[in-house]
């Protein structure tokens, strides 16, 4: 009988511990199973948490004073923005996750590359919820590479697009006559100038994807998109970029002996004119600059002859997110052509709608946008515009920058 009584309490206990799990899955189901009309109704009056990098000020301002106000009017919602590194965010999800937390303040995250990657791998995020929104049904070319693969990793409906980027270089025109249109030009260029040229330390993102864009000048692009993730491997194939960059060092700022930290930090030498080039991911960043009168009316930006990386930046949602039904809501309206054309015309932002899928007028509004001082034209852009690596090959190559490069 106490056998009978002892198996009975184990097997309450085990139950007793399986039921938040079954709520879980219950309350994702619930969701799974709304209607967009449904899901309107579920997030009216709930706040999202939008988690992701606070270094951008023009992108902080435009979520708090535009979309932010949007979300409230058009739907009562309350967006939350939460400024924090990916890196911690991952970590938090990871805290959670051993924890067996069933909720998470985490909704909307600013992801892309190899952090998506991490976070899929690990079971971190809900999905797939892109063919719940109606903007992304209208307006989204889901078979785009770019909407299908999150540098080489398939995204399977497990975020959206957010916005596109592609790195430039920017200098200005009254102080700095060459324009490095190559690799050779550039080594050239600092060898004639020392000191007057530098780049963020890896892994840094724009450092990184610096470096990554000097391998595409002497490695075909086409080379990595099916290489193994052997960092013997990867190193045998990047061997004359690293030869380059090790001759480019010693006519670095500072010798090479130190990098900025960030990008932050390198626009910070540039404005106080201690480099001549800054290199951003943000393709229209320098009309902003020069507004807020930061960078001179003669900056001007440029893209080399071969082309430079673009990708794109995506919302994922976490996968114990509290107000799923108002994240879905939000990320619909972030792809409203209304959206994509304000974060293009206040703040710079490369749309990812597919034009073909817009209007006459739409396509006008957005062909109006005069992005500003010292811009390439998006097909200038679309045109230099080269595919990121694969997400695994990424640091790889930065662990081998710190060891065969910053470790010299």
């Amino acid at each position: 009988m106490k056998k009978i009584i002892k198996s009975l309490l184990i097997g309450l206990f085990t139950w007793t511990l399986f039921v938040p799990t079954c709520a879980q899955v219950q309350a994702e189901s619930s969701i799974d199973d709304l209607s967009y009309e449904e899901l309107l109704k579920e997030a009216d009056g709930q706040t999202v948490n939008f988690y992701g990098w606070g270094g951008d000020d023009s992108l902080n301002q435009w979520l708090d004073e535009v979309y932010g106000p949007t979300l409230k009017e058009k739907y009562n919602i309350t967006l939350n923005r939460v400024p924090m590194d990916i890196d911690q965010i991952l970590t938090q999800l990871s805290n959670e996750k051993q924890a067996n937390a069933s909720e998470s303040d985490i909704d909307m995250i600013w992801i892309n590359g190899e952090n998506f990657k991490t976070a899929r791998e690990n079971d971190f995020l809900y999905g797939p919820f892109t063919d719940k929104m109606p903007n992304y049904k209208d307006f989204v070319k889901a078979d785009d590479p770019e909407n299908t693969h999150d540098f080489g990793y398939p995204i399977e409906g497990f975020e959206a697009p957010y916005s596109k980027a592609q790195l430039v270089f920017i200098k200005d025109s009254a102080v700095t006559e060459a324009t490095p249109k190559s690799a050779q030009e550039l080594l050239e260029y600092c060898k004639a100038n020392p000191g007057t040229f530098t780049y963020p330390a890896l892994p840094d993102f724009t450092g990184s994807a610096f470096v990554r864009n000097i391998i595409y000048e002497f490695v075909d692009y086409q080379e990595f998109q099916d290489m193994e993730a052997d960092k013997e491997v990867v190193k045998a194939a990047i061997q004359p970029v690293l030869d380059y960059l090790n001759e480019l060092k010693p006519y670095l700022w500072s010798e090479g002996k130190t990098y900025p930290a960030d990008a932050p930090a390198l626009n910070n030498l540039f404005m106080d004119g201690e480099v001549a080039f800054y290199q951003t991911y943000g393709a229209y960043e320098i009309a902003n600059q020069i507004e807020k009168g930061a960078y001179p009316e003669t900056a001007v930006s440029f893209v080399f002859d071969k082309g430079t990386i673009g990708n794109t930046s995506f919302i994922a949602i976490g996968k114990n997110a509290s107000h799923k039904a108002a994240a879905i809501v939000a990320i619909n309206e972030m792809l409203s052509p209304e959206m994509q054309l304000s974060k293009y015309k206040e703040i710079g932002e490369i749309p990812v709608l597919e034009n073909d899928q817009l209007t006459e007028e739409q396509k006008a509004a957005f062909d109006e946008v005069d992005p500003g001082k010292g811009t390439l034209g998006q097909d200038e852009l679309l045109d230099h515009r080269l595919p990121e690596m694969p997400a695994q090959l990424v640091p790889i190559i930065e662990e081998i920058w710190l060891e065969e490069v910053a470790g010299k």
